[in-house]
Formats: structure tokens, sequence, C-alpha cells
């Protein structure tokens, strides 16, 4: 019987993952499913300039997916059953189990509301399609008035950052606000702050710091210093968290739902259950956690694929660096910041901006995009057909790539 493995998420940790499983596995003695609530890859790290009204590409899993023999559950995930190893998934047809020998939970995160009211009411967000559409939809009726609009983005992560920087750039008639709860950019080197400071200047946007907002309402937010700003939108970057799935179904979390793993991304409660991506609590080679970021999804995707490959293969597990070297981040299309970090996670004194630092932002976005989407890259041509033949004995169709769908844009 073959061994099956269950790949729950098809975002950059997921999709990576499944496809070097399959490079790396036989199709005669193993079996990989791919459960992911849409049939499209979405690229998270650009949703920002997606929101701002910019055209982003949207390749189709099957296309992602094709000539690997690897199955495509286009379903919602409702429970994991960890004793009879089951996945209940629910889909247009209503949904069913999906039973698994090897599990690899890669389900990613949503905006955390910090427990702020309003939020889940009143505020967009960028960390899903759906919202990012949502919120797409509103600046556009903004552009729309003929005295602008104000856009108020709360939180000044690299997320908050990069959103209200795009924003400002693709629609100047727009006022955009940046709230930080401490001082703007406070992780960055000095160098890097005072050229935050800068571009946000260029671009006309505001900035109000040391400020914790405390409600959010339709047409303005309440601050904890009494201070009320009046928006036409509020953007929520104040964070991420992982969704209850993990805890509700018995696993060892922590207190924001990601699971605890080894340093094999090996669940500790339930060793045949690995983690990656945002849902995994890892502690990085300095002995600090890993952030939630692409970076880190890369780093323990690589890990669950050696540790997964080395024990179904009785080969021994190597370890793969955990290292964390910096943040890049867009400030707009022609302008951003690289800045590395030391063993510790604190800033370097150097930074990278302008034009440069935005090229190597938009070169490692490009690259992410192609790497996840093209998981047979060096899988030989013979041990495709051998997929493909055991995905079409198993009763399944394989999967025929559709150069029109790599090229779809939303």
């Amino acid at each position: 019987m073959k061994h099956r493995i269950v790949v729950l998420g098809a975002g950059y940790a997921g999709a990576y993952a499944a496809g070097v499983l399959a490079r790396r596995l036989s199709p005669a003695d193993t079996e990989i499913t791919v459960v992911n609530a849409v049939p499209e890859f979405v690229q998270r790290l650009r949703l920002h300039h997606f929101a701002a009204g910019r055209t982003i590409r949207v390749p189709k899993l099957t296309d992602v997916f094709a000539g690997t023999g690897i199955r495509l559950r286009v379903a919602r995930v409702t429970a994991v059953d960890l004793e009879r190893q089951v996945v209940a998934v629910a889909d247009a047809d209503g949904g069913g189990e999906v039973g698994y020998d090897t599990l690899l939970y890669a389900l990613g995160s949503h905006v955390a509301d910090q427990g702020v009211p309003g939020v889940a009411e009143h505020a967009f967000n960028v960390a899903g399609r759906p919202s990012a559409l949502r919120l797409r939809e509103r600046l556009d009726d903004l552009g729309g008035r003929g005295d602008g609009g104000s856009v108020l983005v709360v939180g000044d992560g690299w997320t908050g950052i990069e959103t209200a920087t795009e924003i400002a750039e693709a629609r100047p008639g727009l006022s955009v606000t940046l709230i930080a709860r401490g001082e703007l950019g406070a992780r960055l080197s000095a160098g890097a702050r005072d050229h935050l400071r800068r571009a946000c200047d260029r671009l006309g946007i505001a900035t109000v710091e040391h400020t914790r907002v405390e409600a959010v309402e339709a047409a303005r937010v309440l601050c904890a210093d009494g201070t009320v700003l009046a928006s036409d939108v509020t953007v929520w970057t104040a964070g991420f968290e992982v969704g209850p799935l993990a805890a509700a179904s018995g696993l060892e979390v922590t207190d924001n739902g990601q699971i605890v793993v080894d340093r094999t991304m090996q669940s500790v409660s339930h060793p045949n259950v690995y983690a990656i991506g945002d849902s995994a609590y890892s502690l990085g080679d300095n002995g600090r956690p890993l952030p939630m970021s692409c970076a880190s999804a890369g780093y323990t995707g690589n890990q669950a694929i050696h540790a997964i490959v080395g024990r179904l293969t009785g080969r021994k597990v190597p370890h793969t660096k955990l290292l964390y070297y910096g943040n890049h981040i867009s400030l707009g299309r022609r302008d951003g910041i690289v800045q590395m970090v030391d063993g510790e996670g604190a800033a370097k004194p150097k930074h990278v901006g302008g034009w440069k630092a935005a090229r190597i932002k938009a070169g490692i976005v490009t690259t992410s995009l192609w790497a996840t989407s093209h998981p047979t890259f060096g899988l030989p041509k013979r041990k495709r057909r051998l997929a493909a033949a055991a995905a079409a004995s198993a009763g399944e169709a394989a999967f025929a790539p559709d150069a029109s769908a790599e090229r779809a844009a939303v």
C-alpha cells in the first residue's frame, strides 16, 4: 500500500513542499494529495499591489502541479482527526474525508485583530485575496469622489509600510496616513529609518507615531490617548495569527495557534504531523522563533522535506540552516529598503535603499513565484511519466498544463 502524504494548504510553503516531495519520492511508493480552499495559487507577497489597483498573476494549481502526479482537492479543511488520521473537508459537493499517513500542515495565517473592537466589522486587510479585492473595490469607490478620500493604515510592520506606500504611489489622489505604535520603522537601522521617512514625505504619507488604536468605527478610529482620526477606509495590518484548527485537533500549539515543532518540523505532540510556514512555531539557529515570512516558509519547508524523505527512505535526516538574514521592504514600485540583521535579529548599521533595493525585492517576489509554480523543475521526464501513469491508474486524470492559465491575471 502506498504511503499517503496529505499537504494542507498550497501557499508558498505548501505548494513548494508538495512539488519537491513529488520530485524526490517514488510515485510507486507514495501518494501525495494537496488540499486547498481555492483552485489558484495566491501571491500573498503581492496582495497589497493588487489592492492598490495593480495586476498580478494567478496561476492555476492544476498547472502548477501538472506532470507531478499530485492530487489536488479544492476544498476547505474543517477538522483534523489525529486519532483516525483523516482530514474533514467541505467543498461544492458537500465534502468528505481525506486519509493520511503523513500530514504536512501549511495553512498559513490570517490577520489578527488584537482584540480591538470594530476591526472585523469595519477594517480592511491584505491577508487574503478576497479581503484584498474588497479593499481594491473600496479604493476604486473613493477614487470616484471629487475630493478623493482618506486611507488610514494601522500598523507599521513591513506589511503596513508596504501597503501604505503602494496605495499612496498608485493612487495619488487619496490621502494616506500610517499609524505606528512606537517609532516609525523602529526595527530598522537609523539610516533605514531616515530613508523610510523621506519616502513617506515624497509620497505624501502622513505618519502618526507612538499611538495605539483602541477601536475602529465605520468612518474613524479611536486612539488610546483620546485622539480621533477620521478615515474613509481603515486598513488593518497590526499582526497575524494562525487559525484555531490546529489547536482544536489536539496538536500542541502556542498562544497564537502555531504548531510547536522540533528541529525537523515534526510536531512535538504527534510525530506523523509536520508543520511549515506561518503555521509552525520553529526556533531558528539563533534560538529565537522564526518570524512569519516567505523566507521562513522556505527554510521550514526545506527542513520538512528532508525529514519526510529521510524517514520514508530510511536515510539520515539532515538539518538545514534556519537563519533569518534580513528584511526586504518595497516602498512603492521604484523605492525600497534592504535591511540585514545580525545573529540576534537586530538591524545591522548599514542598509541598501532606493531603486537597487526595489529591484532586489522585485527579484525575490518573482523568484518565489517561479519556484512555487514550477515544482517539476529538475524532475526527469521519465519520472514525470511515471507520476502521470500512477495518477491515471488511481482513477485520476493527469493534470494537463494550460499556458493561458499561467498568464491569467486578477
